[in-house]
């Protein structure tokens, strides 16, 4: 464990009414690893997408923090973490860096949250070491192979093109805070800020395009086996406790997968919302936290 402040850790004074936590590091093979642990008792852990952070699960941890240990990460390239240029930024090495988290920690009986790409890293952990996951609830996510990909998010795939929009002129952040995202009141200044100040230059957007590029479409690519990894261990956890929480307006992550984890855990308990996008957590919050309250109480 290390206590060092990231390079990164000034930038939250722009939305530190926002985001009033803590900041606490791992160490993993020599960069910073960011995560946030408020409260105590049976420990949450809640695992961002892109190109978002930890930033986008703040008024779940203010709230659940009061009863149970919440813990959510950043990972390498994204959040405060470190945003080394070499780097092996694929799915393998992200469920590496959460496992170790957790098993650093100590943490047993966990519940999973999941948004993004959150479902794959996290189910992924969860795959690699049962024994440590009790429960999950997944947002807008997918933890299996799909060949659905909306044009704008394939555009960011082009070589040379994807990483100038991407890099170059942050036009994936900034599309997802206006696009993913139904009611617009809630990108006050303070939010946006917190959405886009971690990629704040070329450099520092380098995780945001590396995911894009890590979508694995075909049996070559470097992810793919991982995912199917994760994929066919998704079966030991159909008898576990879910909690799967939908924006129904999502163009990214449609009904489409949702009904996939409906058909793989007939078990789930499902909420979606007819007036949420993809950053449900944004459109939604206030009614989230009372159905994942009711969930954790039932589970």
């Amino acid at each position: 464990m290390i206590v060092e402040p990231s390079p990164q850790q000034g930038i939250k004074q722009q939305f530190s009414d926002e985001y009033p936590f803590e900041s606490h590091y791992l160490e993993i093979d020599g960069h910073r690893y960011h995560y946030i642990d408020e409260g105590s008792g049976e420990p949450l852990l809640m695992v961002h997408g892109n190109p978002t952070w930890s930033f986008i699960w703040r008024d779940l941890v203010k709230d659940l923090s009061r009863d149970y240990r919440v813990l959510a990460v950043d990972h390498i390239g994204c959040g405060l973490s470190d945003k080394p240029a070499d780097y092996q930024y694929v799915l393998n090495r992200h469920i590496e860096n959460l496992g170790r988290l957790v098993t650093s920690l100590d943490l047993t009986g966990v519940t999973l949250l999941a948004h993004d790409w959150g479902g794959a890293i996290g189910m992924g952990a969860a795959v690699r070491m049962p024994e440590r996951f009790s429960r999950f609830v997944l947002l807008n996510t997918a933890a299996f192979r799909s060949t659905r990909v909306p044009r704008r998010i394939a555009v960011c795939r082009v070589p040379l093109l994807g990483a100038l929009g991407v890099r170059g002129m942050n036009l994936f952040v900034q599309a997802a805070i206006v696009q993913a995202v139904e009611k617009k009141d809630r990108m006050t200044p303070e939010v946006k800020a917190g959405y886009l100040a971690p990629y704040d230059s070329w450099a520092n957007r380098i995780a945001v395009h590396r995911f894009v590029q890590d979508i694995p479409l075909n049996t070559q690519h470097v992810s793919y086996q991982t995912l199917v990894d994760v994929e066919q261990g998704l079966g030991q956890f159909r008898e576990s406790p879910m909690l799967l929480i939908w924006g129904e307006r999502d163009w990214c992550f449609t009904l489409e997968f949702l009904k996939e984890f409906q058909q793989r855990f007939p078990q789930a308990e499902t909420c979606t919302f007819a007036d949420a996008g993809h950053y449900v957590l944004e459109d939604a919050h206030e009614r989230i936290i009372p159905r994942v309250r009711t969930f954790l109480e039932g589970a």
